[in-house]
């Protein structure tokens, strides 16, 4: 059947992205133009018509790309004109999102989506009903239910945009900017709104659901419904999560009219900082760095054992620049390794696998992680800078992990690599080189820092412009190096491959596109630039080197990457990059703008009703207090409002509810929880949710590449993820890990010896260390593992590290103990509402003479009656009030640090377990016996 065929036969049907994913199942794989639709209809929208419409959806693209560049930059305040403030930002923001939802994004047809779209409308207009106060006009809200369904019921075309879309699509941006063009008289009615308020806020709420169900399938609009649901009907609740309930009147207040719901914090990550995030990547991916990253992995990792697996490893890792989306990322790097690593001997359902965990893990890497980790700036209230230092190492180890994994599947199946290109030097120079390598980079990044740090005070407000000059050489220089080099082109992966390419021209080829990436990480890491700002100037170096690179490419070497020979040829095509990266950009943008707005939603029920201490109440009940079965559950909740939601959505849903959750009975366990690692603990389930069956998106987009079965191939990369699953658990316990008060000794001692012990836990999970493990082996190796991760586990249970004294003996505690040392006191007393609860205070002991002293350092006063001891004042802004403390507390117990042996000493009998099984293995193996075992088992588990 021709091209022409098949979109004639498929003119009517509704695009659905399931069926384009089971469609490649066990045949061989997807053409790409039905793998582009597969990430347009979960990224980017699977509408673009033809002719005017095809071109104004474009163009909206195109201006909202350019108004975001707008507003991020320091223009509008140097001429005065273009000032917006947060509110405005984000109704625009909002509007555009909304606009291009409707246009691009056609409604699927299933009779659960058709019910969806039918059924949550109709209810509303119901609950509205029901809400509305006395005296409030609701003669209208039926209506506005109606023509929703009805628009809904008359079809949504794939291939045009009939007009009840475009007037849905009108409607939704301007009740969006609503704010914008009101704001002034908004303002001057908060929590009074009028006729016109309600009326715009129905509409804006309805359409916002409707959206969201076109754009990011079902899973989203029945959890925002669900709230909305019990935010009017409290009353009529369980007991246990009971309230009083909302009027319509409140709910229109809070959820549209002022940022505490829709315009809230998810929204303005949103508009401030994750759309230039993107916008950042997409323009990269324009310029050529995607099939940069992917060719030097190959060329640098392709000849070692499954090595097209690993270059897939390596490959997602950096590609995680360019693309916030699994799915994009599954897509852009699967197309080229998936097909190598089937050729070099991995099913279809591993190499499937393999790439889903590799590009799922591009959010958790810094510097540029997934946009959850912008949220967690606002949600912990810390900078960016420090959430980078917080997820870096279980990032790379998690990595390092994968790539061990794929090499022990390898070794498994007796693989090989693929052909070298060229016989490497011998091991010495090979490794002088490296080490030259890394002492070059080290004296660059230095005489970076002292450069930089001299011209800021040198030259004061022109420093700006001698960076920008000296950037610009480095740019010309690392682009003259490249002109010397074959342009890179994308490989066919079907075709033979005989050799790989050579690793130092293709490193060589495209150095210039690390600069765009280094100006970020600097205005980040070292200038503590908001993170807004630092992706604005990388963006705009970006935009810089995407307009000059083919002309000044034309000049070096006489023609672009593309065979442009005239340098204004060359001038127009980088113009055309530009405008299709800024598109692009603002494409992938649409689902992640109606995320955080429905969520949102989410977001503002929970704060109107009071939800949270109410579901606190319940996953205690469930876990029993215990903080362990707290986090299980968390985990579990994470993983099934994943199976739909969108990795930020589901994000903003886990860490409202539960977070706090977790931070208050962790401390009542006595367990002292810091609030990023429970952050990062919900985030990193929330990317999982991509991989997990029987939902997980990433898996379907890679079983479509690969032909293999979708669940299967989820079943594998979900084992192949427990080490990111592990991860979370052990850094609750061990927040070392995060690097929380850790120096940089210490820090890099953690690194070391947390990967080793994620090594032998992927070894233990996959059942393969020198050889096939007996169950037992595996049993030693996770043991093994654990005691490296948590060595004070088992110390604590041989030597207490703490001793439990009375309340009186609190001062005489504090006098005993050295500065610093972490003292807890237990404690009795009233939470917010009033019932008696008990938790663990965390209280560094500060410098001082004698106990009392130390005791008026942390602006505690007390009262003693007998045994008794009551907390009488605490100071402001004191050490005991960030503790918790608070006046008429009791103080129950006193736990003073008690004199024990390092915990690492349980590393001895560690390394002695870790000893027997590798002797035991290596026995077994035996000498010339390897192979062939491994051949054999290979054949069986390939």
């Amino acid at each position: 059947m021709s091209e022409t065929d098949k979109n004639e036969s498929r003119k009517d049907d509704q695009f659905e992205a399931s069926a384009v994913e089971m469609g490649g199942s066990g045949h061989g794989g997807l053409s790409q133009s039905e793998l582009d639709e597969l990430v347009a209809s979960s990224d980017t929208g699977a509408r673009t018509p033809p002719g005017f419409v095809g071109k104004l959806i474009l163009t909206v693209a195109l201006c909202w790309s350019l108004f975001q560049l707008w507003i991020a930059s320091p223009i509008p305040f140097m001429v005065g004109f273009g000032v917006l403030n947060d509110t405005e930002t984000r109704s625009i923001h909002l509007a555009f999102a909304l606009f291009l939802a409707f246009m691009a994004y056609p409604a699927e047809r299933t009779k659960v989506q058709i019910g969806l779209g039918v059924g949550i409308p109709a209810l509303m207009t119901v609950l509205f009903i029901v809400g509305s106060k006395a005296g409030v006009p609701v003669w209208w809200i039926p209506i506005i239910g109606l023509a929703v369904v009805a628009a809904v019921l008359l079809g949504s075309p794939k291939n045009w945009v009939p007009p009840w879309e475009w007037a849905l699509a009108i409607l939704a941006a301007i009740a969006s900017l609503y704010i914008y063009f009101f704001y002034n008289d908004i303002s001057s009615r908060v929590g009074a709104p009028i006729l016109q308020d309600y009326v715009v806020s129905v509409i804006g709420i309805l359409l916002l659901l409707e959206a969201t169900r076109r754009s990011l399938g079902p899973a989203l609009m029945i959890v925002a419904s669900v709230f909305l649901v019990y935010t009017f009907l409290g009353p009529y609740m369980p007991g246990i999560i009971a309230h009083k309930g909302n009027t319509l009147s409140e709910v229109v207040n809070h959820q549209w009219i002022t940022t505490e719901g829709v315009f809230g914090i998810a929204l303005g990550v949103s508009t401030s900082f994750v759309f230039l995030f993107v916008l950042f990547g997409a323009l990269l991916d324009k310029a050529g760095a995607g099939n940069y990253f992917i060719q030097v992995a190959f060329s640098l990792m392709g000849h070692m054992r499954g090595g097209p697996a690993k270059a897939a490893v390596v490959s997602s890792a950096m590609t995680g620049l360019i693309s916030g989306s699994s799915i994009a990322n599954v897509v852009t790097t699967g197309t080229f390794t998936i097909p190598l690593m089937k050729k070099v001997g991995f099913s279809s359902e591993k190499a499937g696998a393999v790439e889903v965990a590799s590009s799922v893990n591009g959010q958790i890497m810094p510097p540029v992680m997934g946009a959850a980790a912008f949220l967690m700036v606002e949600y912990v209230g810390i900078p960016y800078f420090d959430v980078v230092k917080h997820a870096f190492l279980p990032a790379t180890i998690s990595y390092i992990a994968l790539v061990y994994i794929v090499h022990l599947e390898a070794m498994k199946a007796g693989m090989k690599g693929l052909p070298r290109a060229y016989e490497p030097s011998p091991l010495m120079r090979r490794m002088i080189g490296f080490l030259f390598g890394v002492v070059a980079i080290a004296l660059l990044g230095f005489l970076m820092k002292f450069t930089m740090g001299w011209i800021r005070p040198a030259f004061g407000p022109a420093a700006p412009y001698i960076i920008f000059g000296l950037l610009t050489a480095a740019y010309i220089g690392l682009l003259y190096v490249a002109s010397r080099e074959e342009p890179l082109e994308l490989d066919d992966p079907n075709a033979p491959v005989t050799e790989l390419p050579l690793p130092g021209p293709t490193v060589r080829s495209g150095l210039h596109f690390l600069l765009p990436v280094i100006v970020l990480v600097w205005a980040l890491m070292v200038d503590r630039l908001s993170p807004g700002l630092s992706a604005f100037w990388a963006t705009a170096y970006m935009i810089f080197i995407l307009l000059t690179q083919r002309p000044l490419m034309v000049m070096m070497r006489g023609t672009d990457r593309t065979g442009n020979a005239s340098t204004g040829a060359a001038f127009g095509a980088g113009v055309a990059d530009l405008i299709d990266g800024l598109i692009s950009g603002a494409r992938n943008m649409i689902g992640i703008g109606i995320a955080t707005a429905t969520a949102g939603i989410i977001v503002g029920a929970v704060s109107q009703t009071g939800v949270g201490s109410a579901l606190a109440d319940v996953v205690e009940v469930l876990s029993g207090g215990h903080l362990l079965a707290i986090l299980f559950l968390t985990a579990v909740l994470s993983l099934i409002l994943g199976m739909g939601l969108p990795t930020t959505a589901n994000y903003i849903v886990v860490s409202a509810l539960l977070a706090p959750v977790i931070v208050t009975l962790g401390q009542q366990n006595g367990l002292i929880v810091p609030l990023i690692a429970v952050h990062l603990f919900v985030f990193y389930f929330g990317i999982m949710a991509d991989v997990t069956p029987p939902v997980g998106l990433a898996s379907f987009a890679a079983a479509a590449v690969s032909g293999g079965d979708p669940i299967r191939t989820g079943v594998v990369a979900f084992f192949y993820s427990l080490r990111t699953a592990a991860l979370p658990f052990l850094f609750i316990f061990n927040t070392d890990l995060l690097l929380i008060n850790v120096d940089w000794i210490h820090g890099i001692f953690v690194f070391v010896t947390a990967t080793l012990a994620m090594l032998l836990f992927a070894a233990a999970t996959q059942g393969w260390f020198l050889t096939r493990n007996k169950s037992w082996e595996s049993l030693l190796l996770l043991l093994v593992a654990f005691a490296i991760f948590r060595p004070g586990f088992f110390m604590d249970y041989l030597y207490p590290p703490y001793d439990d004294l009375p309340p009186a003996q609190f001062q005489q505690a504090l006098a005993e103990s050295r500065p610093g040392d972490p003292l807890r006191l237990r404690i009795a007393g009233l939470n917010e509402v009033g019932d008696p609860v008990e938790f663990t205070a965390l209280l560094a002991v500060p410098e001082g003479a004698d106990g009392a002293e130390r005791q008026a350092a942390l602006g505690i006063e007390t009262i003693q009656n007998g045994d008794e001891v009551m907390i009488d004042n605490v100071a402001f802004d004191s050490p005991a009030q960030e503790a918790g403390l608070d006046w008429d507390q009791q103080i129950m117990l006193v736990r003073a640090p008690a004199p024990a042996p390092s915990k690492y000493w349980m590393y001895i009998p560690a390394a002695l377990i870790l000893a027997l099984v590798v002797w035991l293995q290596r026995r077994r193996a035996g000498p010339g016996q390897s192979a062939t075992a491994t051949r054999k088992e290979g054949v069986r588990h390939a």
